[in-house]
């Protein structure tokens, strides 16, 4: 039986080597690509795919979100993120969002087709150098008493989190991530109101008991 696979990445020569690499294999099938988040939703809702590869960073909707709207719209499809980002805080967030695997992009693909065949299999799998506390974490907090609000910002939030507390203006952060100022105030309202924290120097405060700042050389 094959596996249908819809490949989303907003680069075209990474969407290109992942859509060669995976019809190598006998049993891969991929149905759809998709550039941005919208569009995933929409393909993904479309194709009911048994495997979405994810990117966390793309236009539109950001991967966590995107991953939230699949469980609802495609609950039959399993989600293997593939992504640069090695935190443990996302890993945790897309486990919790609903992701069924999570895969650096370093890694080797090998890693990435038993990443898929165990999403298949109904199993979690995280690529061997991502801290295996992280589903550790995610198996203690499925009480929802105990979700932590930063879990709950999505990739975009985190960003302009970072950098208001490295100190960078509105309109700088606009400029880094190619939104409007408003946009970044909206991002940064919501991601306040979650963390409910009420000002810009609560804020500072609890980015340094997280250690969400970058570390002195």
């Amino acid at each position: 039986m094959s596996i249908s696979i819809v490949v989303a990445d907003d680069h075209p020569i990474v969407r290109h080597g992942l859509k060669t690499l995976l019809e190598a294999e006998a049993d891969f099938k991929i149905v759809g690509e998709a550039a941005d988040g919208n569009e995933t939703v929409r393909l993904v809702s479309e194709l009911a795919p048994d495997i979405l590869i994810l990117d966390m960073v793309m236009p539109g909707l950001s991967g966590l979100e995107v991953i939230e709207r699949v469980r609802i719209t495609s609950p039959h499809t399993r989600i293997v993120v593939l992504s640069m980002h090695r935190d443990e805080a996302y890993v945790q967030a897309s486990l919790r969002n609903g992701a069924s695997a999570y895969v650096l992009k370093g890694s080797p693909s090998a890693e990435l087709m038993e990443a898929i065949r165990a999403a298949v299999s109904g199993k979690i799998f995280l690529s061997r150098p991502l801290s295996e506390r992280a589903i550790e974490a995610y198996a203690q907090r499925l009480n929802p008493q105990e979700v932590d609000s930063l879990d709950t910002l999505t990739s975009r939030e985190r960003e302009v989190l970072r950098l208001t507390v490295e100190g960078h203006r509105t309109s700088d952060i606009a400029t880094r991530l190619s939104i409007s100022p408003r946009t970044v105030e909206t991002h940064r309202t919501n991601l306040m109101n979650k963390l409910d924290i009420h000002s810009q120097l609560d804020l500072l405060r609890y980015a340094i008991k997280r250690g969400l700042l970058p570390r002195e050389e």
